[in-house]
C-alpha cells in the first residue's frame, strides 16, 4: 500500500458534490457510488437541517460545551454524564443509563449523537419535555433501552473462555475449545455479553395498561383553529409514560479505539475534485461512520480496478469529524485480507477493541531472567515455605500452558484436611514501575479467542517461569486452610511458598477420578507423575476436595449465591488448516466446580486479608445489583407468562431457576431461555479502591452475595491480580508497602474494568467469527430451537443445539400470512404456511413465548452473514 504524505485537509470535506444527499419525507441517504449511508430522520435531524447557512457551510453538529460549562452544568445537575451505547440493530438510536437507575435516556439520530462513538463518555443535555417519547400500549416491538453490549458480569458465570492451548479467562463468548474454570466465572449470574439480538428485555415484556411503546414525538404540533394538543403530546402524560430524551453536548471521554474495519469505494461524482483525491470508507459496524479516506493511502491500482478491492478488509482510523461534515475523516491503516477469512477477520477485531497484539519490546524483555535455564537462588528458598515435597497437582483443560492455580489436600491425623491453594508469583518477576510493568497494567489482561491468546506478559513468563508446570520448582503465593470433611474452615494461612507440582491433570483426568473413585488408573491413562507421589495419593486427593467442594458450594448457594449457566459452544479446529471442523455444547462438570471452589474461598479470604490490612489501597471487585428497569420488566415478563420467579435477591433468584423445572426435555429448554433472559438485567462486575468509595455496602458482590471479593488467582492472565498479590505481599511484611496511592490505584483499576470489557467483547466475536464460519463450511445445520421473544412481524429464538440467538422474519418464511395479537398479555404470531401442493389448505401455527420450533441456519452468501429459517411444521 502505498504510504505517501499526501494528506486530506479535514475543512475541506462536507459533503462533497460528487455525493447526492436525497430527503424522502422523514428519511435521508447519500447516494454514491456503490451503496448508500441511510438513517431515519429524526426531528433534530430536521430541525437542524433548516438552521441558517453560516458563512460558507453550514453546521450539521453543534459545538461542544467547554469544558468549564461542562463542569458547571454537571455540578448543577442540568447536565448528565455516562457511557453511550449505540443500538447496533438501529444504529441511528442511541442510550446512556439514567443516574436513577430506571429507563435509559434516548439520544435520537445521528444529530443528537453529535460524532460521539460506542462507548465514549459523554455529556449530554435532556431535551425539553415535549420532545421526550411517549410509550404506548400498542404491542410493538420498538425498543426503548438498548443493552450493554457486556454486561453481565462474568463473576457470576459459569460460561469458559474459547480456548486453544490456555485456560479460561472470563468465558463470555459463545464459542470455545476448551474452558477451564476462572474465578470470574462464579462471579455473577452468567457473564453473557449481551447478542445484538438482545437489545432489550423491553421487546419480551408483554405489555399491560402500563406497558408502553416508544414512540417518536418530535416537536408539539398545536392547531391554530383550536390550539389543542395532539394526543402525543408528552406534557398530557404522567412520567412513567415517558422516556426522556437528550444531546450530547460534549465528549468527555473517547473510550472507542477509532478504528474499525471496513471496505473502500470510489466516489461516485467523477468529476468532481473529491473523486481525484478521496475514497469513501464504509465500517462493516454501521455504528461507526462512513470517512473520507486519501486515495493516495489505498492500493496504488485501486482507482483503476475499485472491483478487485469489493471483498479485501481494510482498517482505518477515524481522525476527525467536523461539525460541517456528514462523514468523518479517516487514515488508512492497511489492508486486511479478503473478509470472511479467519486470520484478517481476527486482525480487524483486535485492532477495532483496541488489544495490543504487536511483539513485546526489547525494554520490556530485558526485564525477564537473562541467565537461562533459570532456577530459585538459595536466598529465595530461604523466605520461603518449601511445599515441593507435598503432593500438588495442576488441573486445566487438556491443551493450557498458562498454569495459574495449583491445588493440594492432605489428610490429618484428627480427620481434617490441610488444604492449599497455591498461585504463581508473578509478582516475584513483575517489579513495581518497570517496563514489563507498566506494559503488563496496560494490556491489562490476556486475551483468549478462539484459535489463539493475545497474552499479557511474555511466553517466558506465561508459559515457562510463572506457569506451574509439573516436575519444576516454582515460586508460588499460597492460601492453606484446616478444614473439616465437611468444609467448615477451621484455620488459615497465607504466605510465599515455593512448590513442584506432580502432574499436570486435565479436567478429563479429574473427571474420570470422580466418576469412578474404585478405580485404578494405570499409568498410560494419566500423564506423567512425579516418582515421589502415587498415582492413589493423588486420586485420593481429588475426591476428597471433590467431596469437600460439593459441601462449599452446597453452602454458598444455601447463603443466597446465583449462578447462571448458559449454553457454550466449543469448537474442534482443523490442526492444518485451523478451520472449525466440529462444535459441541460444553459440558461444565464436577472436576470444573471443584477447581471453581477452591478458588473462590482464596479470593475471598485474599479480598478480607488485604481489606483489613490496606483499608484506603485495596483492589476489591464489587457487584452492584440488577439494573432496576430491566430487572421490573424482567418481573413484569414472568408475571404475564405464569412463572413464579423470586426475584428479591440473588439466592432467591437462583433457587426459583432450579426448582420451578422438571428435568424433561421441555423444562430443559425453558431454563436455558430464562437463564439467558435473567442475565440481561445484570451489571458488570467491576474492580475499585476502596479508598475512593465510602459506603462499605456498595463493596458487596451481588451474585456471590459476599461482602468482599477480589481476584488473586490468575495474576498470568490479569494484571488486577498482579496488585493483589503486591497487597498481600506487604499485608504479610515480606515486600515493602505498594507504591500506588489509591488515586493511581482507581485508575488502574478502572483501565482494568475497560480492557476486561473490551476482551470479553473480542472473545464474543471471535466465537461469533468462528461459528459463522462454521455455518459457511458445515451447513445447513438444524437444531431445535425455543422462542424466547415475540415481535409484530418477527420472533427470537435461542438454538438449542448451538447455544446461538437469532431473530426469524415472518417475511421470510413462505407463509400465506401472519396476525399478531395479544392473548390476555401474551403475545402471539399465529403464521399461516402456504400448502405444499395446491388441493392443500394453509396450515396454522402459533408462536408464543417458549414455543418449540425446528430452525435450520444457513450462510446468506455475505461473509460471516447466516440466518435462520423455521421448518415447515411436520416437516422431516
Amino acid at each position: 500500500m502505498n504510504h505517501s504524505d499526501s494528506r486530506i485537509n479535514p475543512r475541506q470535506l462536507g459533503t462533497p458534490r460528487g455525493i447526492k444527499a436525497e430527503c424522502q419525507g422523514n428519511s435521508y441517504k447519500f447516494l454514491f457510488a456503490g451503496g448508500s449511508y441511510g438513517g431515519a430522520l429524526t426531528s433534530d435531524d430536521r430541525k437542524n437541517r433548516n438552521k441558517p447557512t453560516r458563512g460558507r457551510k453550514k453546521s450539521i453538529f453543534e459545538a461542544y460545551m467547554s469544558k468549564e460549562d461542562v463542569s458547571a452544568g454537571l455540578k448543577r445537575g442540568e447536565l448528565i454524564q455516562g457511557p453511550l451505547r449505540i443500538n447496533p440493530k438501529k444504529y441511528h438510536e442511541a442510550f446512556i443509563p439514567s443516574p436513577d437507575g430506571h429507563r435509559d435516556i434516548f439520544i435520537d439520530g445521528v444529530v443528537a449523537r453529535n460524532r460521539a462513538l460506542n462507548g465514549d463518555i459523554v455529556v449530554v443535555k435532556l431535551l425539553p419535555k415535549e420532545q421526550w417519547k411517549v410509550i404506548k400500549p400498542d404491542g410493538s416491538d420498538k425498543e426503548t433501552e438498548a443493552i450493554h453490549e457486556s454486561d453481565v458480569p462474568e463473576d457470576m458465570l459459569g460460561t469458559c473462555l474459547p480456548r486453544e492451548t490456555m485456560k479460561g479467562d472470563a468465558k463470555s463468548p459463545d464459542v470455545i475449545i476448551e474452558a477451564q474454570f476462572d474465578d470470574n466465572d462464579a462471579e455473577h449470574g452468567q457473564d453473557h455479553l449481551q447478542d445484538l439480538l438482545g437489545e432489550d428485555i423491553k421487546k419480551l415484556s408483554l405489555d399491560t395498561g402500563e406497558k408502553v411503546k416508544a414512540v417518536g414525538i418530535g416537536r408539539v404540533h398545536r392547531t391554530k383553529q383550536d390550539d389543542v394538543p395532539k394526543v402525543n403530546d408528552p406534557k398530557l402524560f404522567p412520567d412513567k409514560f415517558l422516556q426522556r430524551t437528550a444531546k450530547v453536548v460534549c465528549i468527555l471521554e473517547k473510550k472507542h479505539s477509532r478504528a474499525a474495519t471496513g471496505f473502500i469505494k470510489l466516489l461516485a461524482d467523477k468529476n468532481s475534485e473529491l473523486f481525484k483525491k478521496c475514497a469513501m470508507f464504509s465500517p462493516v459496524d454501521h455504528r461507526v461512520p462512513r470517512a473520507y479516506v486519501s486515495l493516495a493511502d489505498c492500493p496504488s491500482d485501486f482507482p483503476s480496478r475499485p472491483e478487485d478491492y469489493s471483498n479485501t478488509l481494510f482498517i482505518c482510523r477515524i481522525v476527525d469529524w467536523k461539525e460541517d461534515s456528514n462523514f468523518a475523516t479517516g487514515q488508512m491503516a492497511k489492508s486486511l485480507g479478503q473478509a470472511g477469512e479467519i486470520e484478517p477477520e481476527t486482525e480487524g477485531i483486535l485492532t477495532e477493541y483496541g488489544v495490543d497484539f504487536s511483539d513485546f519490546s526489547s525494554e520490556v524483555l530485558e526485564c525477564l531472567p537473562q541467565n537461562l535455564p533459570w532456577v530459585i537462588s538459595s536466598g529465595e528458598l530461604a523466605k520461603r515455605r518449601d511445599l515441593r515435597k507435598e503432593c500438588i497437582f495442576t488441573i486445566d483443560p487438556s491443551t493450557a500452558k498458562d498454569l495459574d492455580d495449583a491445588l493440594s489436600c492432605k489428610q490429618l491425623p484428627d480427620g481434617n484436611f490441610e488444604v492449599g491453594v497455591h498461585i504463581a508469583d508473578v509478582s516475584y518477576f513483575v517489579k513495581e514501575e518497570t517496563a514489563l510493568d507498566k506494559m503488563a497494567s496496560e494490556r491489562a489482561t490476556s486475551v483468549y479467542l478462539v484459535q489463539k491468546v493475545i497474552p499479557m506478559l511474555p511466553k517466558l513468563l506465561c508459559e515457562e517461569l510463572c506457569s506451574l508446570n509439573p516436575m519444576r520448582d516454582r515460586l508460588t503465593f499460597s492460601v492453606i486452610w484446616k478444614v473439616t470433611p465437611e468444609g467448615k474452615i477451621l484455620d488459615e494461612w497465607f504466605g510465599r511458598t515455593v512448590i513442584c507440582s506432580c502432574v499436570k491433570l486435565s479436567y478429563d483426568h479429574a473427571q474420570s477420578m470422580i466418576e469412578s473413585p474404585g478405580k485404578v488408573f494405570s499409568p498410560e491413562e494419566l500423564p506423567p507423575v512425579s516418582p515421589q507421589h502415587s498415582i492413589d495419593e493423588i486420586q485420593q486427593a481429588v475426591l476428597n476436595l471433590h467431596r469437600i467442594a460439593k459441601h462449599l458450594r452446597k453452602q454458598r448457594f444455601i447463603d443466597g449465591a446465583l449462578r447462571l449457566d448458559q449454553l457454550k459452544l466449543s469448537f474442534t479446529l482443523d490442526q492444518e488448516s485451523g478451520m472449525p471442523q466440529g462444535c459441541f455444547i460444553y459440558q461444565y462438570r464436577d472436576s470444573n466446580k471443584l477447581v471453581e471452589e477452591f478458588m473462590l474461598l482464596a479470593n475471598m479470604a485474599v479480598a478480607h486479608r488485604i481489606y483489613r490490612s490496606f483499608p484506603e489501597q485495596a483492589l476489591l471487585r464489587r457487584h452492584p445489583p440488577p439494573h432496576t428497569k430491566l430487572l421490573n420488566d424482567l418481573m413484569e415478563f414472568c408475571d404475564q407468562v405464569g412463572l413464579d420467579i423470586d426475584f428479591s435477591s440473588a439466592g432467591a433468584l437462583h433457587k426459583s431457576l432450579n426448582e420451578t423445572f422438571g428435568a424433561d426435555r421441555y423444562s430443559e429448554a425453558r431454563k436455558e431461555v430464562l437463564t439467558n433472559m435473567f442475565s440481561r438485567p445484570m451489571q458488570m462486575a467491576l474492580y475499585f479502591c476502596t479508598g475512593v468509595l465510602e459506603d462499605e455496602t456498595l463493596f458487596r458482590h451481588y451474585a456471590l452475595n459476599v461482602p468482599f471479593y477480589t481476584h488473586f488467582t490468575s495474576p498470568i492472565r490479569r494484571y488486577a491480580d498482579i496488585i493483589v498479590h503486591r497487597l498481600l505481599s506487604a499485608s504479610l511484611g515480606t515486600s515493602p508497602p505498594i507504591k500506588m496511592e489509591k488515586d493511581a490505584i482507581q485508575l488502574q483499576a478502572d483501565h482494568c474494568n475497560d480492557r476486561k470489557m473490551a476482551s470479553k467483547r473480542v472473545q464474543e466475536l471471535s466465537a461469533d467469527l468462528f461459528f459463522a464460519i462454521f455455518v459457511r463450511e458445515c451447513g445447513p445445520l438444524e437444531s431445535e430451537a425455543m422462542v424466547m421473544g415475540v415481535l409484530n412481524e418477527a420472533f427470537d429464538v435461542l438454538v438449542l443445539k448451538f447455544g446461538v440467538q437469532k431473530r426469524i422474519y415472518c417475511n421470510a418464511l413462505p407463509l400465506v400470512g401472519f396476525q399478531f395479537q395479544k392473548v390476555g398479555r401474551k403475545p402471539e404470531l399465529t403464521l399461516m404456511w402456504e400448502p405444499e401442493r395446491p388441493e392443500q389448505e394453509a396450515v396454522s401455527q402459533v408462536i408464543t413465548i417458549f414455543t418449540l420450533v425446528e430452525v435450520v441456519l444457513k450462510s446468506d452468501g455475505v461473509p460471516l452473514k447466516y440466518s435462520a429459517v423455521m421448518k415447515r411444521p411436520g416437516s422431516e
